[in-house]
Formats: structure tokens, sequence, C-alpha cells
């Protein structure tokens, strides 16, 4: 058996891009680390929080819930501050996971992956997937700790920006052959192929100016989940403080969710792009 990192940016992170993976890798009987690198203080605050608790209590609370339900064997927390979106005064932090030190950052990241003889680190693409400046310094961090710790194989979790144009084409479709009107309406949302209150372009300038996630070319392994999508489900319902980033997700028909997300998406170090993503897995067999 196999021990697997997953080094995130934030609480929730861990679900909608590796969420499936996690789980199908604790249902195969490998061991899950999840490290996380900030504490998530700049999401949603809910109107809930009892007397003493903070938006950190409750997001560290719904992260071990979201963890137990994917199989995650141990969870690590980093402990820097959110650095917030691209712009934000946070970024300046001396606290946030921005600012820290690169290798004094994947030195704690190394420390995990020599304890647990990892065999597989999972982090992010280039530019973090859609541009957040911590989930560009995952990418950064999980490289150089891979390096430190001598970790060999090293995978990007990543989103298919050609996926989502076929989703969005499917949703058209649909929409057209039923007589509708695009717009907000039922069957946009029970459709669940895209937010139905604006129309999300996949090429347009993400918070960092790239579009976002890769092209299917640069992609090379996708991962099928699909026996794990209720799993998904349920620890991203774990997350349930941060109803603007998931309310949409938890509200998507069980088949529009499966069809969306039963397939996670990874770039493999040291494999030649160009020809699409193969089928396959994170464990040799």
């Amino acid at each position: 058996m196999a021990t697997l990192v997953f080094f995130h940016a934030h609480p929730d992170d861990e679900v909608l891009s590796t969420g499936g993976t996690i789980a199908r890798a604790a249902a195969e009987g490998h061991r899950v680390v999840l490290v996380v690198a900030t504490n998530g203080e700049f999401g949603e605050v809910p109107d809930d929080l009892a007397e003493g608790e903070t938006l950190i209590d409750r997001r560290h609370a719904e992260t071990q819930r979201s963890a137990g339900v994917l199989g995650v064997d141990r969870i690590e927390w980093l402990g820097y501050r959110d650095s917030g979106m691209t712009g934000w005064e946070q970024n300046s932090d001396p606290a946030a996971f921005l600012q820290a030190d690169l290798d004094e950052a994947a030195a704690r990241l190394a420390a995990v992956l020599r304890e647990e003889q990892a065999d597989v680190l999972s982090i992010y693409d280039w530019h973090g997937n859609y541009g957040h400046p911590d989930h560009i310094r995952v990418h950064h961090v999980g490289h150089r700790a891979a390096e430190v710790a001598g970790t060999a194989k090293v995978v990007e979790a990543t989103i298919n920006r050609d996926q989502i144009r076929r989703m969005q084409s499917m949703f058209a479709e649909a929409v057209a052959a039923a007589g509708e009107r695009p717009g907000v309406n039922r069957e946009e949302i029970e459709a669940g192929l895209e937010p139905p209150e604006d129309e999300f372009d996949p090429d347009a300038p993400a918070d960092d100016g790239n579009p976002i996630g890769m092209t299917e070319a640069e992609i090379t392994l996708a991962v099928d989940v699909t026996p794990y999508v209720d799993q998904k489900r349920r620890a991203l319902l774990a997350h349930k403080s941060q109803v603007t980033d998931t309310g949409f997700f938890l509200q998507m028909p069980d088949e529009a969710f499966a069809r969306s997300f039963g397939t996670e998406w990874f770039i493999e170090k040291g494999v030649p792009s160009g020809a699409g993503p193969r089928e396959g897995w994170l464990v040799e067999p």
C-alpha cells in the first residue's frame, strides 16, 4: 500500500479537485494525509458561530468532518494566514502564506513527507487553478518540498478547461431543445451545468489574469472517481459555512454532479503533455 499526501491551500479546497481521488485511495487501502497551508480566515463567516467560536474553529471542525467522510488518516495544519485574493491588503501580511519563506515552508511540508514516507504528493498546477495567491504558493512550496524530501511522484491537480466548455455546450443545447431562453430559471438550475446567475467564460482572465485551469492537451492524467462522487458531495456538505462557494454545487442534481465531478484531472511531473490525458491512477499497480 502507498501513502498519498494532498497539499491544499484552504479548508474545503481538498474536496472539489481531489475529493474523489482521496476517497478512492482510502477505499483501496492506501494511507491518505491532508496538509492544509492556511486556516482560511477570509472565508465566509456564518451567522451561527457560537460564543467564543471563531471562523478558524469552525473551518477546522468542518475539515475534520470532511476528512472523515473521505477517509483521510491524518490532517496537518501549517497554520499560515490566508493571503486573500490578488491585490488584497492581506497579501502583504507577514504571517500570510504568500509571504512565507519558500524554503522554510517547504521544509515544514518536507518533514511531513519524510515522516510519512510519502509515495505521492498532490499539489496544484502552475497558476493554482484559478490564480489565487495561496494556491500558486502551494505549487511552488510543494515542488520544493518534494525535492527536499525526495518524494519522487508529484502530481498537480487542475481543472479541465475544455471539459467546462463541453459542459456549457451541453447546457446550451438542452436549453435550446427545451425551447427555454437562457437566464435564471429552474431548468438551468436542474441542469446543473453552470451557475445560472452569470455566464461564466472559462477563457476569461481569472484572479491572476490567466484562464481557469488548463487545456486538455496540457493535462496528462484523468482519474475516474465516479463511484466516490457521493462521498465527495457529502464532504462538500461538511463545509456548509462556505455557502457562497459551495451552495451551487450542492444544489446540483445527482446526475449532473456526477457528470461534472466524476473525473479528476492531474498533470504528472516528468510526463510529457500534448497527447491529452490518459485514464489512469496515481498509484502504480
